[in-house]
């Protein structure tokens, strides 16, 4: 399907992380095909997977607007919330509230980072009519199993002398007891979908703590205490978790929106797919352009490229272009990919590379479609 005039591209990239954004990345490539001698119809659609940046790869593409609550930050400041909303429906992204990005490197300790603002955000949905909320748990700074979230909602916890603790991840090992008479009877009527990039459990070697913690600031010493914790918590509120692929997703906030909001997993990149009609819009493409700042073996397992890439027809081939390619990945084609391009054109610092990364992915797809426009006879 590579031949003819007017050759139809999709570009349907993720953010290059700490570069640009997923539109930005959509927008570089756009200009690179532009430049090129190829005869071809660009159509973008910037996706997210339930990490940092999803809500705003779909706030242009499904005509939502932003609002804004006030709640309780990371460290119990007052902080402004951005949320998307059409209709009836609201995204919301954890990573607004307790994402990396927002939390120094000098504060980082996901046993104290609170996500009491994300209850209340919820909370505030429910109250206000909104029937359907979408939330991505990428990107957290928290480990917290949801602790914080559940205090937002209304949700009291005590531990063993009934006192009432606060609700951070350091005290989750105390809880001893716990009561929902406080919690608004809308919240319990949400249907909330939890869009997550990952599949890892709760707990235990390939868990939330194991996985994801050191990067959060939590020393590896730590680890065992930590997770035997979460462990004691989850076995009063919700046994049943343990056995849940994605409970493990943004500090145990898997975990803890299925436990305490009746939210339900699901994998991020189809759930985006679904809310932009992808399967339709895919079936007017010649050509299909994914993206992500690194792929490496890790992205096989279901993220947005490889997400996109199983979506797509047979017959409609899929490149990828990414910041960089880990040495483990396997030789293309690989899950209806048929090649993958590093857009890093010199040995540079971190610093400088992330800096490029606009031009150099402008570069890159010039190049591209200069080699697509070979089968036009140009």
């Amino acid at each position: 399907m590579l031949e003819g005039d007017g050759m139809r591209i999709l570009l349907a990239p993720d953010s290059f992380k700490e570069s640009l954004s997923a539109q930005e990345v959509a927008e570089a490539l756009a200009r690179g095909f532009e430049k090129s001698q190829l005869d071809c119809q660009l159509v973008s659609l910037p996706l997210g997977d339930g990490g940092e940046g999803t809500v705003a790869a779909l706030v242009a593409s499904l005509g939502m607007c932003y609002q804004h609550l006030e709640v309780s930050g990371p460290f119990g400041q007052p902080c402004q919330l951005a949320y998307a909303v059409k209709d009836d429906l609201a995204l919301v992204e954890m990573a607004e509230l307790v994402g990396l990005a927002k939390i120094p490197l000098d504060q980082r300790d996901p046993l104290s980072v609170s996500t009491f603002g994300l209850g209340q955000l919820l909370a505030h949905l429910a109250a206000t009519g909104f029937k359907r909320v979408m939330i991505g748990v990428g990107g957290s700074a928290s480990n917290d199993g949801g602790l914080g979230m559940a205090a937002g909602l209304g949700y009291e916890f005590f531990d063993e002398a009934n006192q009432k603790l606060e609700p951070l991840g350091c005290n989750l090992g105390k809880v001893a007891r716990f009561s929902d008479s406080q919690v608004p009877e809308q919240v319990k009527k949400l249907e909330l979908t939890i869009i997550t990039d990952v599949t890892n459990p709760l707990c235990g070697p390939q868990g939330a703590t194991y996985v994801f913690a050191a990067q959060k600031g939590l020393a590896e010493a730590d680890f065992a205490q930590v997770d035997r914790a979460m462990e004691s918590f989850y076995q009063l509120v919700n046994p049943t978790v343990f056995e849940l692929a994605g409970a493990g997703a943004g500090g145990g906030m898997g975990a803890g929106l299925v436990t305490f909001a009746g939210g339900q997993l699901v994998s991020g990149i189809d759930a985006i797919l679904d809310l932009l009609d992808f399967d339709q819009k895919v079936k007017e493409a010649n050509l299909v352009l994914v993206g992500e700042g690194r792929m490496d073996r890790q992205s096989l397992a279901g993220k947005a490229p490889i997400g996109v890439a199983r979506r797509t027809p047979a017959g409609i081939p899929v490149i990828a272009v990414c910041g960089s390619l880990r040495e483990d990945l396997p030789d293309f084609p690989v899950e209806n990919i048929v090649a993958a391009f590093p857009i890093i054109s010199k040995v540079d610092s971190l610093e400088n590379t992330l800096a490029s990364a606009y031009q150099n992915l402008e570069r890159t797809a010039c190049n591209i479609g200069n080699l697509l426009a070979l089968s036009q006879g140009k």
